[in-house]
């Protein structure tokens, strides 16, 4: 009897592939930027030999020299506080005031377009079909017109059809709207501030974000915030409240926003609302039928749903691209120089008119506008992360 033998070869060593895969994406991603940095060198020093052929030096000097001119809108932040800017302070301080216009202008329209543009995306999906239809005619009329257009509507055709200050009315004895500008309350900082309520009034705000955002413990932060108001009450307010007062043909007292802010402000926060409504509604209808029953099976209302079923999702879908709408309003700030807005192109014009530097000064307006837009982005996706985190998406 013929007995057979079965040899059990041991299995070839498996070679892992994945580090190399790595390796490999790295040096393309190394090469990638490698072109990038030379390329971007190459065009520099083509520039540079561009202009030193016809005599001119690249220089940023210009930024230390006097501007000789005068900024009317906002004030400039130094290590003293705010002030109002004069001409004898550099080209650099005004092109800082300017990025300053340009985020003051660009925070109120953001937070006013995505009130405005979620009640419309909500409106653009309402049961009532005259609710339903006005938000439709609306956004796409909005949508379809150009922004510029749209300023120059709201600055020449509202802001400056506003009554004369001598004629304005000054509403609850605290709000004024003029052609001059639009007038209302404001606080000032006392001669001698106690450190200890300034401290103690800093605070309430922080408590109260902190309670906002810790929901399970928002009884406490709240008794936090409660209580540092009453410490600051009773150490004495660093702030007192002062009212708008028409004098002649000025106003003293409160806080004021100049007729081109006004316009810009309307403009911006419209045009954006109308996409940002247009993002919600998609938003809403990419929610399952399923949703909506099961809902209405809990006898749950169409308010109570959209609270609590609808806007939680929702949020998660529609922030990446309110980010991007964000981003858009911030850049369009520029379109100001149309109506004499001083934001960061504005003023930009006038110091390259001044120090006949353009492409330097396009340099600092360009580098400006792109961490405006990397901060929005970062702030947006920090939140993107919290939300996901929440709602238990990895």
């Amino acid at each position: 009897m013929t007995q057979m033998t079965i040899e059990i070869q041991a299995p070839a060593p498996r070679i892992d592939i994945k580090p190399r895969r790595r390796i490999l994406y790295l040096a393309k991603q190394a090469s990638i930027v490698l072109v990038a940095i030379a390329l971007f060198a190459w065009l520099a020093y083509a520039i540079r030999s561009g202009l030193a052929r016809n005599g001119i030096n690249f220089d940023m000097g210009f930024l230390t020299q006097s501007a000789n001119f005068d900024i009317g809108e906002g004030e400039l932040l130094t290590l003293q506080g705010l002030r109002q800017f004069v001409s004898s302070d550099s080209n650099a301080q005004a092109l800082f005031l300017g990025l300053l216009n340009t985020l003051k202008t660009s925070c109120l329209a953001i937070a006013a377009a995505t009130v405005l543009g979620v009640f419309l995306g909500i409106a653009r999906v309402s049961q009532n079909w005259l609710v339903r239809q006005l938000s439709f005619i609306f956004v796409e009329f909005v949508r379809n017109t150009p922004m510029l257009i749209q300023l120059v509507f709201w600055y020449f055709a509202v802001v400056l059809r506003m009554p004369a200050l001598s004629d304005a009315t000054l509403w609850l004895h605290s709000v004024l709207f003029s052609q001059q500008g639009f007038y209302f309350p404001g606080f000032e900082i006392t001669q001698q501030p106690s450190f200890v309520g300034a401290l103690a009034l800093i605070l309430v705000p922080v408590f109260l974000v902190k309670a906002w955002m810790v929901k399970s413990k928002w009884l406490t932060w709240a008794a936090c915030a409660t209580a540092s108001l009453i410490v600051s009450i009773g150490s004495g307010l660093p702030l007192k409240l002062t009212l708008p007062e028409v004098s002649g043909f000025s106003v003293t007292g409160g806080y004021s926003l100049s007729p081109e802010i006004i316009a810009l402000l309307l403009g911006l926060s419209i045009y954006t609302a109308a996409f940002l409504a247009e993002i919600v509604r998609g938003a809403i209808n990419s929610i399952p039928k399923g949703q909506w029953e099961a809902a209405a099976a809990l006898g749950l209302t169409r308010r109570a749903t959209f609270r609590d079923v609808l806007i939680p999702q929702v949020a998660r879908v529609v922030l990446p691209a309110f980010g991007n709408q964000y981003i858009s309003l911030a850049k369009s700030t520029s379109l100001g120089i149309a109506i004499g807005f001083s934001d960061l192109f504005n003023v930009y014009g006038t110091v390259a008119n001044q120090s006949g530097r353009s492409l330097e000064g396009m340099i600092v307006v360009m580098v400006s506008y792109l961490l405006v837009s990397w901060m929005i982005s970062a702030a947006i996706n920090t939140a993107n992360k919290r939300l996901l985190k929440q709602g238990g998406v990895r």
